[in-house]
């Protein structure tokens, strides 16, 4: 038995080293096959089964490069193009910085050498900055931005005579900058009717009347004053009221209309529109509660322009002065007041209550809608009627224009959509969003500051 086991061992050796050897044999003759030709003749290596001598490789050579000198050409050409483009627009913003006194503001731009803007709206926007800092003038301007066509710029630069303005007009489609128009627009000779709907709330007359005095009759000096007064009640103090004013300020340019109805403001502003008889006339429809400046009697006169333009500006709202000044003694007086933060008022974007509109555009369009009674509504279908028609409806923020608090009462004989919008503004004018909280969880925050006070007088009795 151990002869037999080691004879068949042995064989199995010899038969793994048969097996070796022939595999070494099929790899040296497949090596024997695939090993490359040495010939000195044979060609360099191409296609598989042809061969390419140095002329094809020269030849090939050659087209790329005739390839890559044609493409280098084109982007020359193109490169020089460019260049020309950037030199000839480089050149007009050379020339519009050196028209010192020929600028669309009669200011000019500065002749320095700053580098011109790549874009224009950043040259635009700059040449206002500059402006501004250099005149100290406010620009009563706007943009409105056409969703099929693009955005389209009204600018004014006021000049030295505070009466005379340049508009400007500039296009931007959905492309590069374009300018419309540039003229001078002279208000001197523009006189603004406003016209008060007003029924008791004497007291806020008498505040009126003293913006309307230092604004109007002090600075502007270009007011025709309509006053539609409702009912009887009231009347007589009113009356004495523009007597004492105009008779100190010698100012006779003012209109009292007595209407012994129930109080519509839409049926108010109707009849004061009409009152009028000197033939055109620019109207702004004010309430009793409305504090502007001279600035924005200005930008009312820019903004309207009889059959193509009314200008609806967003009034800036204040709060309840007791809740925002609920820390003082007493809340300041109302100049005081006027200042544009958060916790002191709101921008009543929802109102369309004050506008500027020529008399002939708005008894086109057929004034107020008389079927709207009591408070609120007239003056959206108004706003809507131009929203429809063909004239431009300018709707902007202006710094110069507030409406002063008041409480407000909303009547039972409301309907419910007018008395939904009632109780919104009057929610919505009450306070910010912070002090409305800090009402709400006043006892709860009482609550708290007695805790720590008790826990301050442990501590210390301690």
């Amino acid at each position: 038995m151990p002869r037999r086991g080691l004879i068949l061992q042995t064989r199995t050796h010899w038969l793994l080293l048969g097996l070796a050897l022939f595999c070494s044999l099929v790899l040296f003759l497949y090596l024997l096959e695939c090993a490359p030709q040495t010939d000195g003749n044979a060609s360099l290596p191409g296609v598989i089964g042809e061969n390419y001598g140095k002329e094809y490789y020269q030849a090939l050579l050659q087209e790329q490069e005739e390839h890559y000198q044609t493409r280098a050409t084109s982007l020359k050409r193109q490169i020089a193009q460019l260049k020309q483009e950037l030199q000839e627009m480089s050149e007009k913003m050379r020339s519009l910085q050196e028209r010192k006194n020929v600028g669309a503001n009669g200011i000019g731009y500065r002749g320095n050498k700053e580098q011109a803007p790549s874009d224009l709206l950043e040259f635009l926007h700059s040449q206002i900055d500059k402006a501004e800092v250099s005149t100290g003038a406010k620009l009563p301007s706007y943009y409105r931005t056409e969703r099929d066509k693009g955005t389209q710029y009204e600018l004014f630069f006021k000049k030295a005579d505070l009466t005379e303005y340049r508009h400007v007009t500039l296009f931007r489609p959905f492309g590069p900058l374009l300018k419309v128009k540039s003229e001078l627009t002279d208000i001197s000779r523009s006189v603004i009717n406003i016209v008060v709907p007003l029924a008791e709330r004497t007291e806020a007359f008498v505040q009126f009347m003293q913006n309307f005095r230092d604004v109007c009759i002090h600075q502007d000096k270009r007011i025709h004053l309509t006053v539609v007064y409702f009912g009887q009640e009231g009347l007589s103090k009113v009356k004495s009221i523009l007597e004492s004013v105009t008779s100190a300020s010698n100012f006779h340019n003012y209109t009292l209309i007595s209407l012994n109805e129930e109080f519509n403001r839409g049926r108010g502003l109707n009849v004061g529109a009409r009152a009028w008889d000197s033939g055109e006339v620019l109207m702004f429809f004010c309430d009793v509660d409305i504090y502007f400046s001279a600035d924005f009697l200005n930008s009312c006169r820019l903004n309207a322009e009889p059959g193509k333009k009314v200008f609806y500006p967003v009034v800036f709202s204040l709060y309840n002065p007791a809740i925002v000044y609920a820390s003082q003694d007493v809340p300041p007086p109302v100049e005081q007041q006027l200042v544009h933060k958060k916790d002191s008022g709101f921008w009543r974007d929802f109102g369309f209550g004050m506008t500027c509109q020529y008399r002939s555009d708005f008894l086109t369009i057929g004034g107020f809608d008389m079927e709207v009674k009591g408070w609120g509504g007239e003056d959206v279908h108004l706003y809507r009627k131009y929203l429809h028609g063909d004239l431009m409806v300018i709707r902007s923020p202006v710094p110069g224009l507030f409406h002063l608090w008041h409480e407000k009462r909303c009547a039972d004989e409301l309907t419910p959509e007018q008395y939904r919008m009632c109780i919104q503004s009057k929610a919505m004018s009450e306070a910010s969003h912070s002090h409305l909280g800090m009402l709400v969880f006043r006892e709860e925050i009482e609550a708290h500051l007695r805790k720590q006070a008790y826990r301050t007088d442990s501590e210390v009795g301690g």
